[in-house]
């Protein structure tokens, strides 16, 4: 009686932090994902710490052993993968370096260079009327 009632409870807390954390993360802008992506991750890392903190205790079996396994390997995936997309979503914001110039009359167009476009300019009598 008393482990259903537990069951009961611990899995209607679970659907309601499943609810509430899309409505949440439904609303957040795009601009906030970053800044959150990056305390996601912190919040995993102390979990990954706390599930390596598991194995040390006394008294698990094989499957249990076998879950901490199996939820530090995707933790550290989760972690890793975060982290990996903060810094490609960052680097899009980092100015990049200007392209530098260089004397080279014949890549300006209107230097009277190559142009590129093969055809002749009024002046050197590409047209006649």
């Amino acid at each position: 009686m008393i482990l259903a009632s537990v069951l009961t409870t611990n899995l209607a807390i679970l659907v309601l932090a499943g609810f509430i954390g899309f409505v949440v993360i439904s609303k957040v802008p795009n601009t906030l994902h970053t800044p959150l992506m990056s305390g996601t991750n912190a919040i995993h890392g102390i979990v990954l710490l706390g599930a390596l903190l598991l194995f040390g205790l006394p008294g698990l079996d094989g499957f249990s052993k076998a879950l901490l396994v199996i939820a530090v390997a995707f933790g550290t995936i989760n972690i890793v993968g975060g982290f990996l997309v903060t810094d490609r979503m960052l680097d899009m914001f980092k100015s990049r370096p200007k392209p530098k110039v260089e004397d080279n009359e014949a890549s300006t167009p209107g230097s009277g260079g190559q142009t590129g476009s093969g055809g002749q300019s009024k002046s050197d009598g590409g047209s006649s009327a």
